[in-house]
């Protein structure tokens, strides 16, 4: 009788990823991806010790996919907007794997590579050796949080983005003016939260970059 096929670590990857691209995090199950390849849970755990550690090798995927073809150009900030964008438009392409990313982090090849090279851009910057890590921690919870929440709206229907502009309408220009005159003020100039997100990301990293420059001493 022919025995089960032995299914390689990338290959459980790759119908992880394809599973996660179709569904999301809380119906996604080791039980369920290993039907799907026509084998055993037991199976699966001598690659992963547990569902976490397997969602953290999806999510290192997308970020060493997003490094691919990198090279470090241009000064300090220039990089690691570089680098951002890239995780951007690599999570953006795949927009269920970022809650993955936002809520299990990662780590491999691939979250090494995001995290030298921001650091290395940090040390090109001027800055203290002793203020790098807390500087690239706030880089990266800004990051991630930004791409996760772009990639939340990415993912919901046509009739849910309807219904939630529906709610911004009555929320917004529905307001009563009296008590909330701020609001009324400004209703037909407020946009919702997912209007022009890529421009908003841009210019709140370049803020931040810009704070981080400014709190560099001269030599």
């Amino acid at each position: 009788m022919t025995g089960r096929k032995r299914w390689s670590t990338e290959e459980i990857l790759d119908v992880a990823v394809e599973l996660l691209r179709t569904g999301d995090t809380e119906s996604f199950s080791v039980r369920k991806l290993a039907a799907t390849l026509g084998t055993d849970s037991s199976s699966l755990y001598r690659h992963f010790r547990s569902k976490t550690e397997l969602l953290r090798a999806v999510a290192d995927r997308i970020l060493l996919a997003s490094m691919d073809g990198y090279r470090p150009e241009g000064d300090w900030k220039q990089r690691i907007t570089a680098v951002a964008l890239r995780v951007r438009e690599a999570f953006g392409r795949q927009p269920q794997l970022a809650a993955v990313w936002g809520r299990y982090a990662s780590g491999g090849a691939g979250s090494r590579l995001v995290v030298e090279e921001v650091l290395q851009a940090l040390r090109a910057s001027g800055l203290p050796d002793e203020e790098i890590p807390v500087r690239y921690h706030r880089l990266a919870v800004l990051i991630a949080a930004l791409i996760a929440s772009e990639a939340g709206v990415g993912t919901i229907t046509s009739e849910e983005y309807e219904q939630g502009m529906e709610l911004f309408r009555v929320t917004v220009l529905g307001a009563d003016p009296e008590r909330f005159p701020a609001l009324a003020h400004f209703a037909r100039d407020v946009r919702p939260l997912g209007v022009d997100r890529s421009a908003a990301f841009e210019e709140i990293l370049a803020a931040h970059l810009a704070h981080i420059e400014a709190a560099i001493r001269p030599s």
